[in-house]
């Protein structure tokens, strides 16, 4: 009589002893237990946080550009074209330098909806009139302000208190 195991090798035995070592160590405690690896791992962690971020092009047409990511310094290079992988929509303009960065999600998925949340409104808001003295800093002040006013809108509306948001460019 063959036994079922041979004939099928994912179908194991329950009276067969499978384990060669009848004495297993323990396995020892995961490298997050410990203190060395602690620290490494929140390092790790904190270079994988995701984040949102506001960009600003400083070539015409200036523009602005909201996104997410785990790694902004990479990120931001793929937007300058430095790193394939920028995205289509921030090739003209280059390059960008960082405008605003808001840290502290949860995960992916409460960046994302951050994000979402803060074009939406920024879509919505009534714009205003582009003066045509202003120049390139005066139209990339009025970008930066119009993005500024939809995040208070969206950090009003939802709970924000453990986010950090920092303003690299001044918008007054």
């Amino acid at each position: 009589m063959r036994l079922l195991t041979t004939t099928f090798r994912a179908v194991k035995s329950p009276n067969l002893n499978l384990n060669p070592n009848p004495n297993p160590k323990p396995n020892p405690l995961p490298p997050a237990l410990s203190s060395e690896s602690s620290a490494a791992a929140e390092s790790k962690s904190k270079q994988k946080a995701w984040c949102v971020y506001l960009i600003l092009s400083t070539n015409a047409p200036i523009k602005t550009y909201v996104g997410v990511t785990n790694n902004f310094s990479r990120r931001l290079k793929q937007h300058n074209g430095e790193l394939s992988g920028g995205a289509k929509a921030s090739r003209a303009g280059r390059p960008w330098v960082c405008a605003c960065l808001i840290r502290g999600f949860d995960d992916q998925s409460e960046a994302c909806e951050f994000e979402s949340k803060w074009k939406m409104v920024s879509r919505k808001l009534p714009r205003k009139k582009k003066n045509e003295e202003a120049g390139a800093d005066g139209c990339s002040l009025a970008f930066l302000q119009h993005r500024q006013t939809a995040l208070k809108k969206v950090t009003g509306s939802l709970d924000c208190s453990h986010l950090e948001i920092e303003w690299q460019i001044s918008t007054s």
